[in-house]
């Protein structure tokens, strides 16, 4: 494997999660997950998001941190591969929908702090569902206090993301999962790991699933 450090992103309900376990299973990896449960201000920012949105993101924020920076930076002789199902500049993507615009101001101030003291992964993929797939994955997984994310918000999360693939430089493979199965179609997990032992130029690479 040519990559190191693999991260997975993408919208709410997009997969991330389940994707970063088969991977991490076939490529005897290391796994980093999201601990988004531990943060206590998730189910009242849902309830209350202009109250509650300032100490959501920066509870997220130190939380990724202190979690990448034990993890990726503390090598392990046993697995050199390392697979993460979020990349720390989704604080900011995710901070720039949230926050106001003071809020946010002084949030990319702290960010950018933080990230200069991070490795960047070599490799991201983007999985990339319509809305109506996110919102089917999201009612089927059934966390209660994500039943009420509107339409709206969740489009405005993609928008945010596609912007930022279009400019970063990291190598990415933008994946369409509108009908992904990476448990149950065993070719759909060979094309992403066909896709990372493939000649990725920088920026963005597209991959339909067969």
């Amino acid at each position: 494997m040519q990559h190191h450090f693999i991260t997975i992103e993408g919208n709410i309900g997009a997969g991330k999660t389940t994707l970063a376990h088969l991977l991490s299973k076939k490529l005897d990896a290391r796994l980093i997950l999201e601990e988004f449960a531990d943060n206590p201000f998730l189910p009242q920012f849902y309830q209350n998001p202009k109250q509650y949105a300032f100490p959501l993101e920066l509870f997220f924020m130190a939380e990724r941190y202190k979690q990448l920076k034990d993890r990726v930076h503390n090598a392990d002789l046993f697995q050199s591969v390392t697979v993460s199902d979020y990349l720390f500049t989704k604080c900011l993507l995710f901070a720039k929908v949230n926050l106001s615009e003071e809020e946010f101001k002084l949030y990319q101030k702290l960010f950018d702090i933080i990230n200069q003291q991070l490795i960047f992964p070599d490799v991201l993929i983007y999985l990339h569902a319509p809305v109506s797939k996110l919102q089917q994955n999201i009612r089927k997984r059934n966390r209660p206090y994500e039943q009420q994310i509107a339409d709206e918000y969740l489009y405005n999360i993609q928008e945010t993301y596609s912007s930022y693939i279009k400019q970063h430089n990291i190598k990415t493979i933008f994946v369409d999962t509108t009908n992904a199965d990476f448990l149950g179609n065993e070719n759909h997990l060979q094309a992403i790991l066909d896709a990372l032992n493939s000649d990725l130029r920088e920026g963005y690479n597209y991959l339909s699933l067969p």
